[in-house]
């Protein structure tokens, strides 16, 4: 099943325009071998674990997508992704690990009952010790729960799924993007995500996230809920990590997000309301996670990043302990892997949204399914 299963994800990502109908076809593929009846498919931010793109849901009720990631974020339940990142085994059925009493679950009271689901398979897509993604997969009351070799193949199928969401980070990123806004936006939210305020470069941005209609378009803005309630949690200490995330658009635009707490004037230790602030993300940004992409190996992304900072061989070796002989061992298989000849070709391909124009390219950053 592996060699045939990777073979299939292979040819989706050749075959797909788009992260979305990367994810449209291996919803097809993984619901002949797992029956579901709903589901919700995240690409994630390997560095920080939150949700970026992209993103799709399948027969999710109106109103819950807006409640997903707070509860996600602030509520202790059966396996959050977060910790689903960090196991052996990153897949599991909430039957089991609530004893099969799923009404010990928040989330099965609160969220997959109300829509009459019932057992729920969760996983988090690893490969190279990093996340670049989870699904969420729902069963209908009435129906057989998710067996144990229903987990085991989703476990299995994981790493396939991860090395496509992988592969697609660097497809898009070499694709041609829309222009984008100048300048940074600034918004201020609730500690309960509600949005508070915001300036004109903000609803730029926005715009450029979820489309005109942003603002009724809860699912589009996934990412700016998931760090806006990390920051919240963090300040309080019910979560850990940077609360910012790196996302391309379904115009192909990198964005950056970043989320903190502030403080109040004369009452320092009462929070205040949460800052988001959002920019157009290139260079150092992105290229940290263009590196993990390539797939290259941990030394290979120490000389890679050394190089693309213009240290010689020699620094190189002087910096990580090793000979000259030996960077130029590694760099090697690096250009191999992203596909360039030399140092000038490695930096034009990691930061090619400062290298190549921009032209408008069509699309859309989620697809909500119903079936």
């Amino acid at each position: 099943m592996s060699g045939g299963l990777e073979d299939m994800l292979a040819s989706c990502v050749r075959n797909s325009a788009s992260g979305e109908e990367f994810w449209s076809s291996t919803s097809d593929y993984l619901r002949r071998l797992v029956p579901f009846d709903g589901a919700c498919w995240f690409g994630f931010d390997p560095s920080t674990l939150l949700a970026s793109y992209p993103i799709r849901v399948e027969n999710i009720d109106q109103g819950h997508c807006e409640s997903y990631w707070e509860r996600e974020c602030k509520i202790n339940d059966a396996l959050l992704f977060r910790d689903l990142a960090k196991s052996r085994v990153p897949a599991g059925t909430l039957y089991a690990a609530t004893d099969n009493q799923p009404d010990r679950s928040p989330r099965y009271r609160e969220y997959l009952a109300p829509q009459n689901f019932d057992d729920e398979l969760r996983a988090a897509f690893r490969i190279g010790g990093k996340t670049w993604g989870a699904v969420d997969l729902h069963r209908r009351r009435g129906k057989a729960p998710f067996a144990e070799k229903d987990v085991a193949l989703v476990a299995r199928a994981g790493t396939a799924i991860a090395g496509g969401l992988r592969k697609l980070a660097v497809q898009e990123h070499l694709g041609q993007a829309s222009k984008a806004p100048e300048g940074t936006g600034t918004a201020l939210f609730e500690h309960s995500g509600r949005l508070i305020s915001f300036d004109d470069q903000a609803d730029r941005w926005f715009t450029e996230i979820g489309g005109p209609q942003w603002a009724r378009r809860p699912l589009s803005m996934t990412a700016v809920w998931a760090v806006v309630f990390r920051a919240a949690n963090v300040h309080v200490g019910r979560d850990w990590g940077p609360s910012e995330v790196r996302l391309r658009t379904g115009r192909r635009q990198w964005i950056m997000l970043n989320a903190s707490v502030l403080r109040r004037v004369g009452n320092p230790s009462s929070p205040g309301p949460v800052a988001l602030s959002v920019s157009r993300s290139v260079g150092w940004d992105i290229a940290p996670l263009l590196i993990e992409a390539f797939g290259l190996t941990p030394r290979e992304q120490e000389v890679c990043e050394a190089a693309i900072r213009g240290l010689s061989n020699q620094e190189i070796a002087a910096g990580l302990g090793l000979s000259a002989h030996t960077v130029r061992d590694h760099l090697k298989p690096i250009f191999a892997k992203v596909g360039v000849a030399s140092r000038g070709e490695l930096a034009a391909r990691l930061f090619s949204d400062l290298y190549e124009p921009r032209i408008l390219a069509p699309g859309a950053d989620v697809v909500h399914a119903y079936f």
